[in-house]
């Protein structure tokens, strides 16, 4: 993705902050108490919005600069968590083909910090003006045929559109069971995408 977006870092267009993410330590993690994956997801959330959003206002000396979000599969719906939970910073999102209800991880229990941390619950029930175009954007680029119960599927955009938020769902058709999201021409695809905005 570095080499696909390459031309536009060089050109001053976009800068690139890439952060570790938790999924091994939180939903991923089944050895863990479903509570304590939970935990550990609204630990990284606060870890974003805490140090991640001031470290990058500070090496782009611009503060409250406009962040976009990006990641693919379990990155995805860190991407869509971020942008949902934080309309002050994170002002589009590229999520590619990702699962947007981690239900699944939690083995039937429920908390906040799962409900605040899983979009297509919290944003059911959001009310917020702030969370309205022209505030947010979400680009979804999925793959065609791909979609099915318990794994990637059109949530998100139905999720964002009950909510105003502006949300396009790109279908790629084209080599896309062979290719996927992270082969070459996702990849370029997605390049292309985000090359359009910036």
């Amino acid at each position: 993705m570095i080499r696909t977006l390459s031309p536009y870092i060089e050109q001053g267009r976009i800068r690139i902050f890439c952060i570790n993410g938790v999924q091994s330590d939180s939903f991923a993690n089944k050895g863990a108490h479903p509570f304590h994956r939970s935990w550990m997801q609204a630990q990284y959330d606060a870890y974003v919005a805490n140090e991640v959003f001031p470290f990058i206002d500070s090496q782009c000396q611009t503060p409250g600069i406009g962040i976009a979000t990006l990641g693919a599969s379990l990155g995805a719906y860190h991407a869509a968590n971020t942008l949902f939970k934080h309309p002050d910073h994170v002002k589009r999102c590229y999520a590619l083909s990702g699962i947007y209800d981690m239900r699944d991880s939690m083995d039937g229990m429920y908390d906040d910090n799962f409900y605040f941390n899983n979009p297509v619950d919290y944003m059911a029930n959001q009310s917020d003006p702030v969370v309205s175009p022209p505030i947010r954007e979400l680009r979804h680029p999925a793959r065609d045929r791909l979609w099915s119960v318990g794994e990637q599927r059109p949530d998100l955009p139905n999720v964002g559109d009950s909510r105003g938020i502006a949300a396009l769902l790109i279908i790629w058709t084209t080599g896309a069971r062979r290719a996927g999201t992270n082969g070459p021409t996702g990849i370029t695809r997605c390049g292309s995408t985000i090359g359009a905005h910036y």
